[in-house]
């Protein structure tokens, strides 16, 4: 097989995340097959693809490609062909993307089925695939596989009404924290997550490793993005003229009580069912430090923080002055898009982490203060995001909406806020909430000149009311 196959395949995907960047395919790994469900059915093949990168940055990323071999061409997967080639134990092959295909995807579904049936929930073959089943949870062997669109580094499938399948495409060997949480979380009862009923991971015996490929868990079919949600909150908002954010028929404020709640439950279970530990000075010194380095390297890229660097520097000089920071297990990306509003109350998704950060830095424990800070952030972009589209539409007026764009933020971090802390901050979690907002408003000046510039401005406001502070 030409590796070429995979470069052409590769570049047309969404999740590669190495777009844009010159690479070889360095090594195509077959780490096996997954169970045949008739004699039919296609051969269903786990190939594990490493990239080299040719640029100045170098490096290498390995990412997992599930394959349909067909002996002819299928007219119906056109649109996920990889190539054709000679397989030695099978001849001339037709391959396809086998998540685009309902027959390859019941192998995956009817094989978590048979893991549940097997002493222990595991099942697992020669080539050292095992599948993982927790809980009692019966799978629909019935329901039809449809692919999302949407993702960006990952690829979700689900099956009917029943059953969500995440699988990785990039791949890091060691736990994969979406799974070690969640099987935590849903072993103790959490109504706040989306329940695991199973992993498909695979152990290299070379390496005496294992590599996690992909997680079962509950489809959440008619639950609503949190983001959506107070997007739409805030639209309600300015439909109607001259009243206040707690006036508004879409008024949020319950809801950001709700999840604050909610997340204080999860950080809660976490500290009990992961170690909880005390970074010394000397660590917490690193910490601020390397908030001091990310505003260095910040200021190269905008220019605008300049004005405010002493504040921000204050503000983690403050952080270096705690002595100790207590951390645990936390969910180290939390912002509205990671959330869900279901009919019995808010979900937390996606314990994976930050996708750009190496897996063993994703496993490190945090400041809870962290998820309760990108909230923050991320309840103070809703406003804004939308004062920006009606901008467009209706120029008159942007200052009041201006206005009410910060009392909607202020109202629902607030609220949020408060829920979530039980009363008042004590002056050390000021310290470490504040230190952390400022590091992820910094981040996303530098996120947001690149991307989308026109939107700089507005962790820039958060920025300089950290200065005036």
């Amino acid at each position: 097989m030409d590796p070429d196959v995979f470069t052409r395949y590769l570049e047309r995907t969404r999740w590669f995340g190495g777009k844009g960047r010159p690479f070889t395919i360095a090594s195509v790994r077959r780490i096996g097959a997954l169970p045949r469900t008739s004699q039919d059915s296609a051969d269903v093949v786990i190939d594990l693809v490493e990239v080299a990168y040719d640029d100045a940055e170098g490096g290498s990323e390995v990412y997992q490609v599930p394959m349909a071999f067909y002996e002819h061409p299928e007219a119906r997967l056109d649109h996920a062909f990889i190539g054709w080639w000679e397989e030695p134990d099978r001849g001339w092959v037709h391959a396809y993307d086998a998540l685009h295909d309902r027959e390859s995807m019941y192998c995956w579904l009817a094989a978590f089925d048979r893991a549940a049936r097997e002493a222990g929930g595991n099942l697992t073959d020669e080539s050292g695939l095992r599948f993982h089943r927790i809980g009692e949870h019966e799978l629909d062997l019935d329901a039809h596989s449809t692919l999302f669109s949407g993702e960006q580094s990952n690829s979700s499938v689900a099956f009917g009404e029943d059953a969500l399948m995440k699988v990785f495409r990039k791949i890091t060997p060691g736990v994969n924290p979406d799974i070690s949480v969640h099987d935590v979380l849903t072993r103790t009862g959490s109504d706040h997550i989306a329940r695991l009923y199973g992993w498909l991971d695979w152990v290299d015996e070379d390496e005496d490793t294992t590599v996690q490929l992909a997680m079962l868990q509950e489809f959440l079919r008619t639950a609503s993005d949190g983001w959506d949600l107070a997007l739409a909150s805030v639209r309600n908002l300015y439909a109607e003229a001259d009243i206040h954010a707690h006036e508004a028929g879409g008024d949020f404020a319950a809801e950001a009580e709700r999840l604050g709640v909610a997340l204080r439950e999860v950080h809660d279970v976490l500290a009990e069912h992961f170690p909880v530990d005390r970074l010394d000075a000397a660590a917490v010194a690193e910490l601020a430090d390397a908030m001091d380095a990310r505003l260095a390297a910040a200021l190269d890229v905008v220019p605008e923080l300049a004005q405010h660097a002493e504040a921000l520097r204050t503000a983690y000089g403050r952080l270096r002055g705690l002595g100790e920071v207590e951390v645990q297990q936390i969910h180290g990306d939390l912002h509205l898009g990671q959330t869900l509003r279901t009919s019995l109350g808010w979900k937390i998704v996606d314990f994976e982490g930050e996708p750009a950060k190496p897996l063993v830095e994703r496993l490190k424990p945090d400041s809870r203060w962290r998820d309760v800070a990108g909230m923050l952030r991320s309840f103070d972009y809703v406003p804004h995001v939308v004062e920006r589209q009606f901008a467009e539409d209706q120029p008159d007026g942007a200052g009041q909406r201006a206005y009410r764009a910060e009392e909607w933020a202020h109202r629902n971090r607030n609220h949020f806020l408060s829920a979530y802390a039980g009363g008042e901050l004590s002056d050390a979690q000021q310290v470490l909430l504040e230190a952390y907002v400022a590091d992820k408003a910094v981040y996303e000046t530098v996120y947001e000149t690149r991307n989308r510039p026109t939107w700089v401005g507005i962790p820039l406001e958060a920025v300089a009311r950290i200065g005036a502070a």
